[in-house]
């Protein structure tokens, strides 16, 4: 059962929608809560707009076949930087020694366009932010929360038939499959890996 707020989830998903009416080979948003939480350095820890139009892009990449990271994910290539800028997404001249051309920002153009996605996904995240801050002290969360991780539980290798593989806290793939963008099958998580983690 996800513990993701209806509202946040149905604001990203919408927010996705909205990105997909501009960009329609984009491939449908298999899991919302996946983006709640999740901590990449490479991708910027915060969840906002333009982190959900930064993973739209490696969206299309999958969608199109393109290997738009290497060094496990963290190093953004040009090819990146390539649909990056189709949409709407801007980067400084030079890339970063250890994430590439991670860093992107919104040009003009895309604020003008995505203005009223981005007021709506702003409130449900503040509203999202505020509700799970204002029990901090009387809520138990876990030893995840009192370690300073980003929750979840153990993260393990799910894999799909054409070899790609992500890592995933099992409960999350329980809720739902998470498609491959490149063979458009169902993420699983084979016997040796769920044995482990039990």
């Amino acid at each position: 059962m996800s513990t993701t707020p209806p509202v946040l989830a149905a604001e990203l998903a919408q927010a996705w929608a909205d990105i997909q009416r501009y960009h329609p080979e984009l491939p449908d948003l298999a899991a919302p809560e996946s983006l709640i939480g999740e901590s990449s350095s490479a991708c910027g820890a915060e969840l906002s707009f333009e982190r959900l139009l930064h993973e739209a892009v490696h969206g299309i990449a999958a969608a199109r076949g393109v290997r738009d990271t290497s060094r496990a994910g963290r190093y953004h290539n040009r090819r990146f930087l390539a649909i990056a800028e189709e949409m709407g997404l801007d980067h400084s001249e030079e890339p970063h020694a250890s994430s590439g051309f991670s860093l992107v920002t919104l040009n003009p153009e895309a604020k003008r366009r995505y203005r009223p996605t981005m007021e709506r996904l702003q409130r449900a995240l503040k509203a999202h932010t505020a509700a799970t801050a204002a029990d901090t002290k009387r809520s138990f969360r876990g030893p995840a929360a009192r370690h300073g991780s980003s929750g979840g539980g153990v993260r393990v290798k799910a894999v799909c038939d054409c070899g790609r593989n992500v890592r995933v806290v099992p409960s999350v793939l329980a809720q739902a499959p998470i498609v491959c963008g490149g063979c458009m099958k169902p993420f699983r998580i084979p016997d040796v890996a769920i044995a482990a983690a039990s």
